[in-house]
């Protein structure tokens, strides 16, 4: 399958929603989870991204996620996340559903983001809930203290979806009904293996909505979808923007 098949299957879309994961961002620096320097790779998750981990070992939760916070400091959005600001201000897309963290898709200019696992700009109390601003939870660190809340002196968590945390309700409910009233939706980056998100493309096609998939390495769901392309999210992805808005003929190199 090639970039052209994904073009027709977009074109004809009359409500296209997308769904990323780690892949879209790794052309800006941040790695993914289980690929070869992955964050898994070697690392016990349960062990250092998990609410049981703060609780039992704080020192290893923070430095975990203070390397988290200092690669994303530099980071900036690439050309896919730029792609899906096109086809969104386009037209072409109705919002993007994201198990990211790292903000790069408003950092990009979209406008219509769910954030599935929460995000890195906030920081927030395991107590009371309080919301503050990541710099609560980073100053502490950085003096060697443990970050509390102003509040009611609970412990500091970037505002992220932990091993055993529930995903945000909110959030869930909204990517739940984008999903079933998409007749088209766009997967990028995401290996379709972390639950429930990964839920989220039966419920398009359990009402007759189509999956596109793009993504380095095979998913679950590529035997289910209607154009899978194996390649780089930051080359497939302006190609379809591209391709769409009419500019240039989008390459056929990338097959599946």
């Amino acid at each position: 399958m090639s970039v052209e098949d994904a073009l027709r299957r977009l074109r004809a879309a009359r409500r296209a929603v997308a769904l990323t994961g780690a892949g879209v961002s790794t052309a800006s620096g941040l790695p993914d989870f289980r690929s070869v320097g992955g964050l898994w790779v070697g690392v016990d998750p349960m062990t250092v991204a998990s609410r049981t981990a703060l609780e039992r070992d704080p020192a290893a939760f923070y430095a975990f996620y203070r390397g988290r916070l200092a690669r994303l400091d530099g980071a900036s959005p690439n050309p896919a996340h730029r792609a899906l600001v096109a086809l969104e201000r386009a037209g072409r897309l109705r919002a993007v559903l994201t198990q990211n963290v790292d903000g790069l898709h408003q950092a990009a200019g979209s406008a219509h983001v769910v954030e599935l696992h929460g995000n890195l700009r906030e920081a927030a109390c395991i107590a009371c809930g309080g919301i503050a601003p990541i710099a609560a939870l980073i100053a502490p660190l950085d003096a060697g203290r443990l970050p509390r809340c102003e509040r009611c002196g609970g412990l500091l968590k970037p505002n992220v979806v932990l091993f055993e945390d529930p995903m945000p309700a909110d959030a869930w409910r909204r990517a739940v009904l984008e999903a079933r009233a998409a007749d088209v939706m766009l997967v990028v980056g995401s290996s379709l293996q972390v639950t429930p998100a990964a839920y989220l493309p039966r419920e398009t096609l359990d009402r007759g909505g189509a999956l596109v998939i793009v993504n380095r390495e095979p998913t679950p769901y590529d035997r289910d979808a209607a154009v899978v392309i194996h390649g780089e999210a930051d080359r497939i992805l302006p190609a379809i923007s591209r391709g769409l808005d009419g500019r240039e003929e989008a390459p056929s190199g990338a097959t599946n």
